[in-house]
């Protein structure tokens, strides 16, 4: 994983990846307007519990999927009002794609469960990047609080 990706957030500030190292990263492509929404609330609930040992969720609002708000200003209202989020947000970048962000250029390569890599199949993908670098992947349907996910978090976090 390259650690100098540049990430433009939400709020217009510049963020690079390194100032996430060290840190367990759940990496997970949202959209406002998408069945799947509801996972907003585990993400939010899983930041809550484990943000203070080292742990974030990093969202990255697409309209890959066109499910996505318009602007930036919606899609900040929209997370925080409906679902409390206060995790960190990018942008609205592409995930897949000719113009897919450069985070996802390096997070596509990693295989699922499966043995799968390649291109994103939806919104709320999971890419879980741990301080080592190694990138565990879970495809939509996986809740974000799903048991496989957890055990991955609490074993990467110190005590």
């Amino acid at each position: 994983m390259e650690l100098t990706t540049k990430l433009t957030m939400l709020d217009g500030s510049e963020k690079s990846f390194q100032d996430y190292a060290g840190k367990v990263v759940m990496v997970v492509n949202v959209a406002s307007r998408c069945g799947l929404s509801p996972q907003y609330e585990t993400l939010e609930e899983l930041q809550q519990k484990y943000q203070a040992r080292g742990f974030t969720v990093l969202g990255v609002p697409s309209g890959s999927f066109k499910q996505e708000l318009k602007d930036d200003d919606a899609i900040a209202e929209y997370c925080s009002t409906t679902w409390g989020v206060s995790f960190p947000m990018t942008q609205k970048a592409e995930v897949n794609g000719r113009k897919r962000h450069e985070l996802y250029k390096s997070l596509v390569k990693t295989k699922d469960s499966h043995g799968l890599a390649g291109p994103v199949m939806w919104n709320f993908e999971k890419f879980i990047i741990l301080p080592n670098g190694e990138i565990h992947r879970f495809r939509p349907t996986t809740k974000p609080d799903d048991e496989a996910i957890v055990a991955l978090i609490e074993a990467n976090l110190p005590e």
